[in-house]
């Protein structure tokens, strides 16, 4: 039997997981809108709604898991509602049976509005309309203040309140405009351009809470490319935190209503007071403390200057030099004084050892006629003339008799004597 199949075969599993692949490569399968009614439906206890969606020629099964009901039902769905399901097509391979993945479930009436949202956000987004790069940043301290919204409504009155109790400085530029219905995009945009031109520094579009026909004006391509291309920044404030329309995201702020638009544009007058004498204070205590700094330093300077100045240094030179004249003299006088006494000890040993002194004790000085000293009485002969002299003169003599051995003793003595005296100066000297 085998050999007459030509090709190949494949397993249950295999051709469920082929499917599925099949499923999965279809750009409309994976997002796509479904409109029906809702039949079968069940809320499970693990949060996934499990429903039917019918028509009168066809019934699919749908699913709608926990995470997704968060955002995507805002309301209570139940059996025979007519509703438009935003989900994927996708085969559960386990039993080869297709179903709807429902990511947001809408009612009937709004559908395909809200179709059309979806459609022009993701145009726009993959335009880069929504880029954070091309956002402007909302001036800190704006002075005119454009708002575009109804002249009546609510919201322009929450817009004044919050810019008098903030800063009633600020002035508010409001032009007109319609907000729903007809003809409400091109009064929205003829707001924007005429603003632009009026030297504002920042614009408010907004308008108070609505249904998403209420809205749908905020929602035009031609609103969300008048405020992309306004070279003015502008804060979208439509309807209430729960609302976003195409202008929220195309703006460069959001604001989640017209009241809190007016906390982003309007500075607060008091805090910004505040602010500006908290820095005047801290300024003033840096300059206080800078200005002290640079004042020590010139008393630093003052005083190196003057130390360093010419008048000084020559003062400073002659107290140098009449300290070392001062020095020098003192020098100078001890070694005078030192000088001066040594002197007079070498005049003292001198006077002792004087001829003049020796002849002051009765001593005489001999000579022989030529003037040749006459040291020993062995030198003379009787007969011999000699000539002696005295403290007070001279005289010459004859010898008559040499006596050698009394003279010698006598000699001896006398020289020893005068040896001794000649010691004795000496070492007076020394000292």
């Amino acid at each position: 039997m085998t050999d007459r199949i030509k090709g190949n075969v494949y397993s249950v599993g295999q051709l469920n997981a082929y499917i599925k692949n099949m499923f999965a490569q279809d750009f409309m399968l994976g997002h796509i809108y479904v409109s029906g009614e809702v039949s079968n439906c069940k809320y499970h206890s693990s949060g996934h709604i499990y429903f039917t969606l019918k028509d009168d020629t066809g019934v699919i099964n749908a699913v709608m898991f926990a995470g997704s009901r968060k955002k995507g039902l805002t309301f209570s769905m139940k059996a025979g509602d007519k509703v438009i399901v935003l989900g994927a097509v996708r085969v559960y391979e386990r039993n080869g049976a297709y179903q709807l993945y429902a990511e947001q479930i809408l009612p009937q009436g709004t559908g395909l509005l809200y179709q059309k949202f979806e459609e022009l956000k993701i145009k726009l987004e993959e335009m880069g309309m929504f880029a954070e790069e091309y956002k402007q940043p909302i001036p800190a301290y704006a002075l005119r203040i454009g708002v575009v919204t109804a002249p009546t409504g609510a919201a322009v009155h929450d817009i004044e309140t919050v810019a008098k109790r903030r800063n009633p400085y600020v002035q508010l530029i409001l032009h007109p405009a319609q907000v729903q219905g007809e003809g409400a995009a091109e009064s929205i945009v003829f707001g924007i351009r005429s603003l632009e031109q009026r030297d504002v520094d920042v614009i408010i579009v907004g308008r108070g809470g609505g249904s998403i026909e209420d809205l749908w004006a905020f929602n035009e391509e031609s609103v969300a490319r008048a405020i992309f291309d306004c070279s003015v920044p502008i804060i979208s404030a439509v309807g209430h935190e729960t609302d976003f329309t195409i202008a929220d995201y195309v703006a460069d702020r959001r604001a989640p209503t017209p009241s809190a638009a007016a906390e982003l544009a309007v500075f607060d007058l008091k805090q910004t007071v505040q602010l500006i004498d908290s820095i005047r204070l801290t300024l003033n205590r840096g300059i206080g403390t800078r200005l002290d700094a640079a004042e020590a330093k010139i008393r630093q300077y003052r005083i190196e200057l003057t130390a360093r100045s010419p008048k000084n240094r020559l003062i400073e030179s002659r107290h140098r030099a009449a300290d070392g004249q001062s020095r020098l003299q003192n020098r100078m006088e001890l070694i005078l004084s030192d000088k001066r006494q040594r002197l007079q000890l070498a005049a003292g040993a001198l006077e002792e050892r004087s001829p003049l002194k020796k002849l002051e004790s009765g001593y005489a000085f001999l000579a022989s006629p030529d003037g040749t000293r006459i040291r020993s009485a062995a030198a003379l002969q009787s007969g011999d003339r000699i000539r002696a002299w005295m403290t007070d003169g001279s005289f010459t003599a004859t010898v008559d008799e040499v006596s050698l051995e009394e003279r010698r003793g006598n000699s001896g003595s006398d020289e020893k004597t005068a040896d001794m005296e000649a010691e004795h100066g000496r070492r007076k000297t020394d000292a």
